[in-house]
């Protein structure tokens, strides 16, 4: 990844403390900072869940990342903090992720590490509005991901009501701070979409789906936006992962 151009990666949560210190020392060596952990199992076991032993799973994988993100100097560990179902109300996930994510505040400030909450394909937290609502009343951390908003709303439209709330620290999809009494984190879902026909969608390459990655680059500017994005994408050899890198530049150009 290093030699292909990356600058930092994003690592899933590894139970094995051996298997985790193998990536911090792979990190150290190769000069590659781990600067965020995607969560496990909040798909299979999501805190909006009514079983409490399905919500302990998660709490438990969350733990475990929050002490893999302080292990390896990562500055965030991604959630998706609820899943609307036939099953699980709109309310339900609302009132059962935001009872379960206190829980885990006191160890994230204790290893100085945010919680990244990502809206993707769940059926949560469809609006700026209510998105912005439901992190103020923790006061605390949010995450947020492009692609996800995609199928729901124009993304751009999240960037602008989020980033003016003065006063609080909010992330929006993956790493970087903001000159300003806000901070702004980006972390970018490359698995982009192409619209077929109304029903169908297709997995393309980076700027050749539906994304206007030219108006979210002037979005982001025009707030001040500076740091790392991330690509969550297949893994490849040392040829896909060059041609990833030289399209994100072109993204990171607005080429």
């Amino acid at each position: 990844a290093k030699q292909c151009g990356f600058e930092a990666v994003e690592i899933g949560t590894q139970e094995d403390p051996r298997i985790a210190e193998e990536y911090k020392k792979a990190s150290d060596e190769a000069g590659l900072p781990i600067h965020s952990v995607m969560n496990m199992g909040h798909w299979q076991y999501p805190l909006s869940s009514p079983d409490p032993e399905v919500v302990a799973r998660c709490l438990k994988g969350m733990e475990t990342s929050l002490d893999n993100a302080r292990l390896w100097g990562a500055q965030t560990v991604l959630l998706v903090p609820g899943v609307v179902t036939p099953e699980v109300t709109y309310q339900q996930a609302w009132d059962r992720s935001q009872r379960e994510i206190r829980k885990l505040i006191p160890l994230a400030e204790q290893h100085k590490v945010i919680i990244g909450i990502e809206e993707v394909w769940n059926k949560f937290l469809l609006s700026p509005l209510e998105f912005a609502h439901y992190i103020d009343e923790f006061q605390s951390f949010m995450n947020l991901s492009v692609v996800g908003l995609l199928m729901s709303t124009f993304t751009t439209r999240f960037i602008f009501p989020l980033a003016s709330l003065e006063g609080r620290r909010f992330w929006l999809l993956g790493l970087l701070p903001l000159k300003r009494d806000s901070i702004l984190w980006a972390k970018f879902l490359f698995r982009h979409n192409k619209q077929i026909d109304k029903t169908v969608v297709d997995w393309v390459n980076l700027r050749d789906g539906d994304i206007d990655w030219k108006a979210i680059y002037h979005a982001l500017a025009d707030i001040g936006y500076k740091g790392v994005a991330t690509t969550e994408l297949e893994g490849g050899d040392a040829s896909y992962l060059k041609d990833v890198s030289k399209r994100f530049d072109a993204i990171l150009t607005c080429a």
